[in-house]
């Protein structure tokens, strides 16, 4: 048994105050925006090295304290430190031990792609027997197919792999987009990631799935070009990165990118043009799908 406390705090405190908790002796403490849910609800994107500037106007400090904390004493310590003249009105609410895995199990579903693809966690049977089902499972590596880019970028594959055409998965993660690649008909299909866990985690994901695709870490010097080019990573490296990518893909050959917000769409074709011209292929949720072929 827990006890969380909910405090209100703008967003000049907000972050100095959450700190302050840690110092004094919280567990663990998060921040989210108190307008959640409500039409002054204000989201928030940020990259590596491009976080947002501020948090939200009206910000929501949750601080997780042991059963018996004498809590009270660590909000005014931790008030007290940030300037506050008092401690900011809270709530308190228990928090009971709970079989974390099967709650964390009970929020992940078999997700539909399209008819012909489905995403199954092991522990669900697959709901169509007659369709590609991929086995997956939630992990340390992005791409459950849940998150708008990893749909767009599934969607695509289906539409886009023709038998025994080469692939590349650049930023594979958990090795999602590759795996299905193979499955819907890809021949050789090469997953590239700058995370060593992600090619870990990838590696045992295609062998769950009885996969044959090759995994690397992206400090490999690539030297061959695909017919299929998917990139599911973020703006700032889909820039930076876009002569490397560009080269890797076949004359003739199809790219897609995604991990890239609508707003940050037209960066991203300039960055590209000089190279592959694309245009937004579809969009879901605030991210787009980029197109194009060589």
């Amino acid at each position: 048994m827990w006890t969380s406390v909910t405090l209100q705090a703008d967003a000049n405190k907000a972050e100095a105050l959450s700190d302050a908790l840690m110092e004094a002796g919280a567990l663990s403490v998060s921040i989210e925006d108190a307008d959640a849910g409500t039409e002054a609800e204000t989201p928030q994107f940020g990259e590596p090295g491009h976080l947002p500037t501020s948090l939200w106007d009206h910000s929501r400090v949750i601080a997780l304290f042991d059963r018996d904390a004498a809590f009270e004493t660590v909000l005014a310590e931790a008030s007290k430190a940030v300037g506050l003249d008092a401690v900011p009105p809270y709530t308190t609410e228990a928090v009971e031990e709970q079989n974390w895995v099967q709650l964390t199990q009970s929020q992940f579903d078999p997700i539909r792609i399209t008819e012909r693809l489905w995403i199954v966690p092991s522990w669900h049977t697959a709901p169509d027997s007659d369709a590609i089902n991929i086995e997956l499972d939630p992990g340390m590596a992005f791409g459950t197919g849940s998150h708008p880019t990893t749909r767009l970028c599934l969607e695509w594959l289906c539409d886009a792999v023709q038998p025994g055409q080469s692939v590349l998965d650049y930023g594979c993660g958990s090795g999602i987009l590759g795996i299905a690649a193979v499955r819907l008909g890809a021949g050789d299909v090469l997953g590239v990631d700058i995370d060593e866990k992600a090619v870990e985690a990838a590696r045992d994901n295609a062998q769950r799935n009885a996969v044959a695709m090759r995994l690397q870490h992206s400090g490999i010097a690539l030297s061959e070009t695909f017919d299929i080019v998917v990139a599911n990573i973020l703006t700032n490296p889909l820039c930076v990165l876009a002569p490397a990518i560009a080269a890797r893909v076949a004359p003739g050959g199809r790219v897609a990118l995604s991990g890239v917000l609508e707003q940050q769409s037209e960066q991203v074709i300039d960055a590209w043009a000089p190279y592959v011209a694309l245009e937004v292929g579809a969009a879901s949720d605030g991210w787009v799908r980029l197109e194009g072929r060589r």
